[in-house]
């Protein structure tokens, strides 16, 4: 028999594990630098209409309609996502990006856990 090689994961790494060191699935709100990232803010419509508020930089993303933007994603860049809480719409849109091949993380929390660890929030 001879022995089959596993595929590459997602990020290149090649580990064995369904964890990839190198591919977390979140960031800590404190170690975010919007200056350096390209961010996206994926809260459903409502909400996104619902509030003034978002992190600087961002751009709104309709995680409802991801087929019709994920294309445009750059695969050679990081990329952080966040919603309002950093649940399940954060995690959909990650598992998706990160199936199509983005470097995508979101912020543990979403955006309030952003503006609890004092993040900068632009009126939009």
């Amino acid at each position: 028999m001879e022995p089959t090689t596993q595929p590459l994961k997602r990020c290149g790494c090649g580990s064995p594990t369904d964890k990839c060191p190198d591919m977390p699935r979140t960031i800590q709100p404190a170690k975010l630098n919007p200056d350096t990232t390209l961010v996206f803010d994926v809260r459903r419509e409502a909400d996104y209409a619902a509030s003034n508020e978002t992190i600087p930089g961002a751009m709104w993303k309709n995680p409802d309609k991801i087929d019709a933007w994920i294309g445009a994603i750059p695969r050679t860049l990081d990329v952080v996502i966040y919603c309002v809480r950093g649940g399940a719409v954060s995690n959909s849109v990650v598992d998706r990006l990160q199936a199509a091949g983005v470097k995508a993380r979101f912020i543990e929390g979403g955006l309030e856990a952003w503006k609890a660890a004092g993040g900068k929030i632009a009126s939009k």
